[in-house]
């Protein structure tokens, strides 16, 4: 049986994956599976894929089922420059407009709700589509965009709408870090394969490490080839991306899932986080 690991399909989990040992990993019986936000969380709720990146929000629904792996995250302490709310008009003018979200991943969503909901107490009606700026425009006052279709949309874009960075605009608001995406472990496949869920862990540690020693720049060269957009502005976001899940980030994330039940978004409150041991580790 093999481990299957999830890969988000955006560019800013890139640094845990880039510098893998892909051939090693095979030969230990581990397959990957590259999908959206949604599609991976939805993996792993089915048993489809065992291990990877999968949105925040995905873990409070399944606490109980998955662990999370210490150290690893796609975290932000303002800005975060990939998740944009881009509106016709000014923010403080959406109260009771239409707004057309992101089918790509449930945490912006939700952060954007929290945002709009609790912090602006604005009414607001909602709609899930497809990433597509000029479709989610067209009968709507403004959208939802994350991961790369945000970069493009803010590149291509960003003088013709307002654009509201949501990492900012939670950071203004609370003081805490926003973390968008975690790395669980399905607690079946930790039982049955701990060794090599152990392997798959430093495996994404040491290449996270190599990314940030070489400042991103040999993955920078790669993404400016397939991605696009100034080098400039790939260094910038990279570095402004917190890679850790320590203490200060968990902080943040608790009081995401404190509020996401307290408006009602999650059926019971999720206030400490299961994370994995590593020192059980027998490999």
């Amino acid at each position: 049986m093999s481990v299957v690991v999830g890969e988000i399909s955006y560019t800013n989990i890139l640094p845990f994956f880039y510098y893998l040992d892909r051939e090693e990993l095979h030969k230990r019986h581990c397959t990957f599976i590259p999908q959206v936000p949604a599609q991976l969380n939805k993996g792993m709720s089915e048993g489809v894929i065992d291990i990877g990146g999968i949105s925040s929000f995905a873990y409070a629904t399944n606490a109980n089922s998955y662990s999370l792996l210490p150290n690893l995250s796609v975290t932000s302490y303002g800005a975060v420059n990939s998740i944009f709310l881009i509106s016709k008009k000014p923010l403080m003018e959406l109260n009771g407009s239409k707004i057309a979200l992101t089918s790509s991943s449930a945490t912006s969503v939700h952060l954007l709700k929290i945002i709009l909901e609790h912090f602006h107490s604005f009414t607001i009606e909602c709609k899930m589509m497809k990433p597509n700026l000029a479709m989610m425009l067209q009968d709507y006052d403004a959208c939802l965009l994350i991961g790369d279709d945000a970069i493009v949309a803010k590149r291509e874009v960003g003088h013709l709408y307002h654009f509201y960075d949501l990492g900012e605009l939670w950071y203004k608001q609370t003081g805490y870090s926003m973390t968008f995406a975690v790395f669980a472990v399905r607690n079946e496949t930790l039982q049955k394969h701990s060794s090599i869920v152990g392997y798959v862990y430093r495996s994404f540690l040491e290449s996270k490490r190599k990314s940030e020693i070489d400042q991103y720049e040999q993955m920078i060269d790669d993404i400016v080839l397939t991605h696009g957009g100034e080098r400039l502005f790939w260094n910038t976001y990279f570095q402004n991306l917190c890679n850790d899940f320590g203490e200060r980030e968990q902080e943040g994330l608790i009081y995401y899932y404190q509020l996401l039940y307290k408006l009602g978004y999650l059926p019971s409150p999720v206030t400490s986080l299961n994370i994995w041991d590593v020192t059980r580790t027998l490999e």
